[in-house]
């Protein structure tokens, strides 16, 4: 009896384990996806919005997911992209754009405080 008890136990923490893992692998599919096209739409952004934004899509279905939003504002891209794994499928937002003036100066050694 108490053998039966701990084998269904066990099978049920391997389930929630399982859910847990297709979750995870889920958001981080999403997350690679929205970064990556962000990049690519912003990368395209100067030849027009509806041409970084089917850029995007691209990338993105590259990645295993589709585009759920894309905005193109001048030189700064925002997407959502969903990516299904199992039952899940969660969204995730990514913004890329230029980097401000000073965070560049900064890195580059130029300018800026030390």
């Amino acid at each position: 009896m108490v053998a039966a008890v701990l084998a269904c136990a066990l099978c049920a923490l391997f389930g929630v384990l399982l859910a847990l893992g297709q979750a995870v692998a889920a958001r981080h599919r999403a997350g690679a996806a929205a970064d990556l096209a962000a990049l690519a739409a912003a990368d395209t952004a100067p030849y027009g919005g509806a041409a970084a934004c089917r850029r995007a899509e691209r990338v993105a279905a590259a990645q295993g997911a589709r585009l759920a939003a894309c905005a193109v504002q001048g030189p700064v891209a925002e997407v959502t992209a969903v990516a299904r794994v199992g039952p899940y499928a969660p969204h995730v937002r990514a913004r890329a754009g230029p980097g401000a003036p000073a965070v560049l100066a900064a890195s580059s050694g130029t300018g800026g405080a030390p």
